[in-house]
């Protein structure tokens, strides 16, 4: 029987399996599981951006640390500042992302997609020992 749970595992040649990691776009932060979408359709909703792209890279005591790239509005002008802000206030403080990154443009695959992979391989080295 098999099920599709997004679990990547591996089984060995006497049959045992091992957990290796996930093949969706979860990040886990906290012992939390947060939707990337999710979190960027806060984002959306707050009127200051242009595009987002959320994606969790490697923090030595969260897990993963939760980065959000973003392009500016079509005014022009990015407030991060403003961002952080609306986060703070919409979200739960696990959820709020630990860096937000200005763009001009977010990376995109061959189907036209935001190329979420992509950018957390870029991003993999953000935090530091310390988790700055």
């Amino acid at each position: 029987m098999a099920v599709w749970s997004g679990d990547v595992v591996r089984i060995d040649e006497d049959g045992f399996i091992y957990f290796v990691g996930r093949n969706d776009e979860m990040i886990k932060t906290s012992g939390y599981r947060v939707s990337p979408t999710e979190l960027e359709d806060v984002l959306y909703a707050s009127g200051l951006i242009g595009e987002v792209a959320a994606v969790g890279v490697p923090h030595p005591t969260l897990g993963q640390g939760i980065v959000v790239v973003v392009t500016a509005p079509q005014d022009g002008t990015l407030d991060t500042e403003a961002v952080s802000l609306h986060c703070r206030r919409e979200m739960p403080l696990y959820m709020v992302p630990g860096r937000i990154i200005e763009r001009d443009a977010l990376p995109r695959n061959p189907n036209g997609k935001i190329d979420r992979s992509r950018l957390a391989t870029e991003l993999a080295g953000t935090f530091d020992e310390e988790g700055q």
